[in-house]
């Protein structure tokens, strides 16, 4: 699949896998880079979704300590796991377990097989189309010593194509492979082409070959793809090996959850607290939600209990049990929904975490399909609501990056208030793509409201890229401005891409933030829209997040009544010198033709010209700012 959702794009390049196809896939490597470029040098404007490439997280291990060989039965669902695999029966390489990239998986969590290693970063960063070996997951040893065919033993597993990451190829393959008495791997199955992208398919292997029936054995999964970044997806999940199974031993008796808890607040996933606290019951939801599977061919009873525990002070805000036990049918899912108890107007706190939890009162644990294994262990799931300095609508987890294939375009997002206040910066989940863009330059801003779209430009800065220290980390930008913007009602933040998308940085989207997608806006040079409405690809919100605080004396966010004189530089082209006309002109940031900041001038004492002899001749963008608009002007430096 292409690495990029093009608006325009009638066709995608597809890179070939096989060595036999090296040259013709080298010119389809070519030909994605020129679409790339050339996307930019096209009238119709385009977005783009780029997989997620997520910097270093520091302090992850790569050898495995030695252990005792496991005995049978082997069973992990990852519901009890966080981030990586749990080690006392796995060796992981670059597996990832979350409970946001599968779609209606068999239990809570995941594991996510794509092109990053354990570190999150990619395996072959500077070669965009490279296919190689990519993430591995694999068992401790295993004890099978003693056991022969006529046990029967049989490997179980659910996988997933795709799921909400980026779908692979035909030729990408996630494959098992099994540690035979020689110290050698087989592959044992490959995962079929062309297979759905929204399913979890269950796989049984036998396990009966003698050489595979010794006191070591180990499998592994393994993906084969594109390794310059979070490319072809992959997901796994709920792993079972056991003896006196068969090819139709599919049924486990096992109730789970597996839906992320909808947020605790109505508008948005997070908020800071003395905006949430002007009126409580307005900011909940009317419901908090998940759902749970029935795994077993065969009706069962559950019990719902609820709870809502605020973690800092360990006050209880709510406790609720479903008085009666309620059927559930075979292979079937079910919805829990229960409206939560807001936290009360009076709390004391600087900040709050909110913890909202289901609990599945379920027989799992009575007469238990696996022997030794609590199968109880993943009836339960939380979430937890931040109300501290920030606004957000993401769930914290990028599945996706969004940039533009157009330099300038405009990204916003929008959001309301219930009190005056102040914006005191963004914090922002920048993602790196290609090439690493440390240091480039873009701008991020504060507008006003007008008629439900963004209006007048507030504040606006400019920035440079910087990424965070851990998968999905966010990067702080304060604002150059002490007590903040100020804003009351309607007010919007977001970022202008100042460079190509082939050459720049993008920005962490969230694919499960669909119900947010109507307050994201984007401006391509002809007008706001939604993001929707210029491509469908694009349903989720973007990573970005207003921090509040300082003081707001004054209101702001009303609409423009008088037309702004725009700010422009003079004589163009220029041998070197030139002149403005705005005495309140703030700032001019000059790119060079590629995007990259050259200098920043701060105009001082009614400065009303400036010198860029210094500079090549060529072509360079201005960026021209002062307190009510920003601007962009192209001047040619001519000699």
């Amino acid at each position: 699949m292409s690495p990029f959702l093009d608006l325009h794009a009638s066709s995608q390049p597809v890179p070939l896998r096989q060595d036999a196809a090296r040259v013709f896939g080298l010119y389809k490597a070519l030909l994605s880079l020129l679409v790339i470029l050339l996307g930019n040098l096209s009238a119709s404007a385009q977005l783009n979704l780029w997989p997620v490439q997520p910097v270093s997280e520091p302090g992850a291990s790569h050898s495995p300590a030695r252990r005792a060989a496991l005995v049978l039965p082997f069973f992990d669902d990852f519901s009890t796991a966080t981030a990586q695999p749990d080690p006392a029966l796995w060796s992981s390489g670059g597996v990832y377990v979350n409970n946001t990239l599968g779609l209606n998986a068999p239990s809570r969590n995941v594991v996510t097989f794509d092109g990053l290693d354990r570190t999150g970063r990619p395996y072959g960063l500077g070669n965009a189309m490279g296919v190689q070996s990519t993430d591995t997951l694999t068992s401790q040893a295993i004890d099978l010593s003693g056991l022969s065919p006529s046990d029967s033993v049989y490997l179980s597993y659910y996988w997933q194509r795709q799921g909400l990451g980026e779908l692979p190829d035909d030729e990408d393959s996630l494959r098992l492979q099994f540690l035979n008495s020689q110290g050698n791997w087989a592959t044992v199955w490959k995962s079929p082409a062309s297979s759905s992208t929204s399913a979890f398919t269950q796989t049984l292997i036998p396990v009966r070959d003698r050489a595979y029936l010794h006191g070591a054995f180990r499998f592994r999964f393994q993906t084969f793809g594109r390794a310059s970044g979070s490319f072809d997806n992959w997901n796994l999940d709920y792993v079972y090996l056991n003896r006196n199974r068969n090819a139709g031993d599919r049924y486990i008796r096992d109730i789970a959850v597996r839906t992320p808890v909808s947020p605790y607040l109505k508008r948005y996933t997070a908020m800071p607290l003395r905006q949430y606290l002007v009126n409580p019951a307005a900011e909940t939801a009317d419901s908090v939600r998940t759902d749970l599977v029935n795994l077993f061919n065969n009706f069962n009873f559950t019990t719902l209990r609820f709870r809502v525990r605020e973690e800092i002070s360990g006050q209880v805000i709510q406790t609720y049990e479903d008085p009666s036990a309620q059927p559930i049918a075979s292979l079937a899912s079910q919805g829990k929904r229960v409206r939560p108890t807001p936290l009360p107007a009076t709390f004391a706190g600087q900040r709050a975490l909110i913890r909202s939890t289901f609990d599945i009162l379920t027989t799992d644990d009575q007469n238990p399909s696996l022997p030794t294994v609590n199968l109880r262990r993943n009836d339960t799931i939380s979430s937890l609501t931040v109300l501290d300095d920030y606004y957000a609508y993401d769930d914290g987890s990028a599945e996706m990056a969004i940039n533009s294939g157009r330099t300038y375009t405009r990204f916003m997002l929008r959001f309301v208030t219930n009190r005056p206040d102040a914006v005191t910066g963004l914090r922002i989940n920048l993602v790196p793509y290609l090439q690493d863009a440390s240091n480039q330059a873009f701008s991020i801003a504060v507008m006003s409201s007008q008629q439900g779209r963004p209006g007048t430009v507030l504040h606006q800065q400019s920035a440079q890229v910087r990424y965070g220290t851990s998968r999905n980390g966010f990067v702080e930008f304060p604002f150059n401005r002490p007590d903040g913007v100020a804003v009351t009602d309607t007010f919007f933040v977001g970022w202008t891409q100042v460079t190509e998308a082939a050459q720049g940085f993008a920005v962490g989207f969230d694919k499960n933030g669909t119900a947010y997608a109507p307050n994201f806006y984007v401006n391509l040079g002809s007008g706001w829209n939604l993001g929707s409405d210029v491509s469908s690809d694009v349903r989720g919100i973007p990573m970005i997040r207003p921090v509040m605080g300082g003081r707001a004396t004054t209101v702001v966010t009303g609409t423009q009544n008088e037309p702004l004189a725009p700010l422009r530089v003079y004589p163009n082209p220029t041998r070197g010198p030139i002149r403005w006309d705005h005495s309140d002109l703030r700032q001019i940031d000059v790119f060079d033709a590629a995007g990259k900041l050259l200098r920043t001038i701060a105009p001082v004492n009614g400065q009303q010209e400036t010198d860029l002899s210094n500079l090549s001749p060529g072509l360079y963008y201005l960026r021209l700012q002062n307190d009510r608009q920003a601007v962009t002007q192209k001047v040619l430096l001519a000699r």
